[in-house]
């Protein structure tokens, strides 16, 4: 095996971060680590002589310059290749930073190198993709000042409208797009990329977009973004596979991720820490100067200025006025980090335990959710399941993957004008043959409606008393509780995307704001009412009101409870 140097954009950019020339996170030393090592084992290169050709192009853009880690991006990822197969070493790159970096420039320049002639490309066409067409169209309008601002040179070239550019000499096309995945056949991307994939909700879209790849030669994808609030989304996956891509713990398959964010939340108070979220921030004194502003906002005001933490310092900042707790201790229900060692938290089986059940709705023509309730000392365990309607009128705001959570069996979806309570009646009553349920919690405003449907089963809240009407003031009592779980990582939900969904969809109000006083107390909310259900969480919550009639370590007998059939 021939072991090449590192091309110099490679190298400056890893000694800046081994050195401390330019601060960064620990996410950054763990790639300059990681690249370093695949020079010195793996058979690959860098064409410099290409690289050089692209980095002269620079001098038609609008920028001052092209700053270090661009280059060093754009060297991985454009210019070097495996020596046998002559294929790209990184074809996929991820890039995460700050607002204010550049991120629409560097798409630009990405996107101008691959279509110009020096690439060797033929029909190479650039996709920029993005949920709004102001994102899918900024890269592009780049391009497109370079062109005009160089119309005579660019003509010999290069034919453009408004909305596209061409490569005469490679047939190449830089375009935006945002329309429905439907319109996406026969698509023949070179290299899609995706601006701003925090948006993104689910997969719909990149899938149709990334199987466009594979007609052209050296397919690439490119994903640049800031964070955002869309949790459990190909965002989080993104960053939780770069992570064990750094860590050594999986291989990369041709993803390379550059990512830059705090290492932690207190960073923020130290202005010296913020080159870590951005690395263009050392050569963009304006920018310093607008984000000094923001801080002092956000930090007068952290609900209304949640952003600065977000989009700046690409750390999601939960607060009690927007989040019912932070997104770390939603996905610790699933699993948690030992020694440096990502632990799966499975529910166990607990055939014959005791359990509260919750139910929860707001409309039976929209969704419908069950839970059940296990304690053992300070953990807690909830199996829960959710009914979804598919003749909701409101179904298309519905951005999550409910397709796959059904595949998955913890979503039913219903073909059918309404949710019948009978359906959440069965499910309980199923799980009632494998645990022991003395008691079920709902709100009180919505008993009415699934009276008869419970008392079928046995549960009924004037004759066996065995059935709790929640009130808001219950749920004030209970927060506490939840906040504690929560924060001590003991809850247990296995992998149930609905239910961390659902929970990431609610808010924490404080109670009374509204007629100016403040209890200190809390009630949960809906964050957006049409597109983000919580009916899955306050069906365990109703079921947390009565966890007291639970034994503190999960056993009891099954309780005579008969089951009425008339």
């Amino acid at each position: 095996m021939t072991h090449c140097k590192l091309n110099p954009y490679i190298l400056r950019w890893i000694e800046m971060v081994e050195s401390g020339e330019i601060v960064s996170c620990e996410d950054q030393k763990l790639l300059v680590k990681y690249v370093r090592q695949c020079f010195e084992t793996e058979d690959i290169y860098t064409d410099g002589e290409l690289l050089d050709k692209y980095v002269s192009m620079d001098r038609y853009f609008p920028f001052d310059e092209v700053f270090p880690w661009e280059h060093f991006c754009r060297a991985l990822h454009l210019a070097t290749f495996w020596r046998d197969t002559g294929m790209p070493r990184w074809p996929d790159m991820f890039i995460l930073t700050g607002r204010g970096a550049g991120k629409d420039g560097y798409i630009a320049l990405e996107s101008f190198d691959v279509v110009s002639p020096y690439s060797g490309l033929r029909e190479y066409d650039v996709d920029i993709c993005a949920n709004a067409e102001e994102q899918a169209m900024r890269p592009v309008n780049d391009v497109i000042y370079v062109m005009e601002n160089n119309d005579k040179k660019m003509r010999k070239y290069f034919d453009w409208t408004k909305e596209k550019v061409v490569s005469l000499n490679t047939r190449a096309v830089i375009k935006g797009r945002t329309s429905n995945p439907k319109s996406k056949d026969g698509m023949r991307s070179g290299m899609v990329v995706f601006n701003e994939i925090h948006r993104y909700e689910n997969y719909a879209n990149i899938r149709v977009y990334i199987t466009s790849l594979g007609k052209k030669k050296h397919p690439r994808q490119l994903y640049v973004t800031t964070n955002g609030d869309v949790r459990d989304g190909p965002l989080d996956e993104l960053l939780a596979r770069s992570g064990e891509i750094l860590r050594g713990e999986i291989g990369d398959n041709g993803l390379l991720p550059f990512i830059c964010r705090l290492d932690d939340k207190d960073e923020a108070h130290d202005e010296a820490m913020w080159v870590k979220a951005n690395p263009s921030l050392p050569y963009r004194p304006s920018l310093l100067e607008i984000m000094k502003k923001e801080y002092l906002n956000w930090k007068r005001n952290p609900v209304e200025n949640a952003e600065f933490m977000t989009k700046r310092m690409n750390l999601p900042q939960s607060d009690t006025e927007i989040a019912i707790t932070e997104w770390e201790n939603i996905v610790s229900t699933k699993e948690i980090e030992v020694a440096g060692v990502i632990v799966k938290r499975e529910i166990p089986d607990l055939h014959g335990w005791t359990a509260v059940a919750g139910l929860d709705y707001a409309s039976i023509r929209d969704w419908m959710g069950a839970n059940l309730h296990f304690r053992e000392g300070d953990l807690r365990y909830d199996i829960n399941h959710a009914w979804m309607c598919l003749q909701n009128p409101d179904l298309f705001r519905i951005k999550a993957p409910y397709k796959e959570w059904a595949e998955m069996g913890l979503l039913t979806l219903v073909d059918d004008v309404e949710i019948h309570p009978d359906l959440a009646c069965e499910w309980l009553l199923e799980q009632m043959q494998k645990y022991n349920v003395p008691k079920l919690a709902l709100d009180h405003h919505r008993y009415a409606l699934v009276a008869k449907s419970l008392q079928s089963i046995g549960f009924d809240a004037k004759e066996r008393k065995n059935i709790k009407l929640v009130r808001p003031s219950d749920i004030m009592k209970v927060h506490p509780i939840i906040e504690s779980v929560f924060v001590n990582h003991n809850f247990i939900w296995g992998d149930n995307p609905v239910l961390r969904w659902a929970a990431n969809n609610t808010k924490l109000v404080r109670s009374s704001r509204k007629i100016g006083s403040d209890t200190g107390n809390f009630y949960y909310a809906k964050i957006e009412a049409k597109s983000r259900k919580t009916d899955p969480w306050m069906a365990l919550t109703h079921s947390m009101v009565i966890e007291d009639e639970l034994p503190e370590n999960g056993g009891g007998s099954f309780y005579d409870l008969p089951v009425i059939t008339a």
